[in-house]
């Protein structure tokens, strides 16, 4: 269990400089055709840029929009089967990405992964709705629907409010009555979105 005597806050550290937000995240990928086919074709994100990859032009860089500005790249080579087995974790490795969908949208969602022959679970984490599903290379891939329409600038700030309330509560994660309870201490909407029922557990 991590220490839980150093401080949840979503004020600014008293640190030599702070970061604006995310820029980009890259990733390893295997051949172009397959990871245009999962993140453009199938996920819905607009390839953006394609260019070498400026340290090793034997590659070629993929850059592919979210769908908020903020970019995944991937570096991929026509010679790299995709392979759908798990991805190794150990320390300094990535577990997992999460993209953002409309709640509206979760089961379409759903229907398009099984229609593309893409598993996946289903979780209600308490303060989200999360689905996971992996990628063309066996990459954990969550996507991942708001119970409460939370503005941006502020989800920051509801999520140390909601971690305060968990703690005062005693109890061991962030529920949805947390989130709610936050919501309405912070003055923001807490009318909840209309998503399907779905298991508390663990683990993907």
């Amino acid at each position: 269990m991590a220490d839980e005597s150093i401080p949840v806050s979503a004020e600014a550290p008293d640190s030599p400089f702070r970061t604006t937000g995310t820029d980009h995240i890259t990733i390893w990928g295997s051949n172009a055709e397959d990871t245009i086919a999962f993140y453009r074709d199938l996920l819905g994100m607009p390839l953006v840029l394609r260019q070498p990859n400026l340290d090793d032009p034997s590659q070629t860089h993929l850059f592919f929009d979210t769908g908020d500005g903020r970019i995944l790249t991937v570096f991929v080579s026509d010679d790299r089967a995709s392979n759908r087995g798990r991805v190794p974790t150990q320390t300094g490795s990535v577990h997992h990405l999460s993209f953002s969908i409309a709640a509206e949208d979760f089961e379409d969602v759903m229907e398009a992964l099984e229609d593309a022959g893409h598993g996946y679970n289903v979780f209600d984490r308490g303060i989200f709705f999360s689905l996971y599903t992996q990628d063309n290379n066996g990459l954990i891939v969550e996507l991942s629907a708001d119970k409460y329409d939370i503005p941006d600038e502020r989800r920051g700030e509801v999520l140390a409010t909601a971690q305060r309330i968990r703690e005062e509560d005693g109890a061991d994660f962030a529920e949805d009555r947390h989130m709610k309870q936050a919501l309405e201490e912070l003055g923001l909407d807490a009318e909840p979105a209309d998503l399907p029922d779905a298991s508390t557990g663990v683990g993907y």
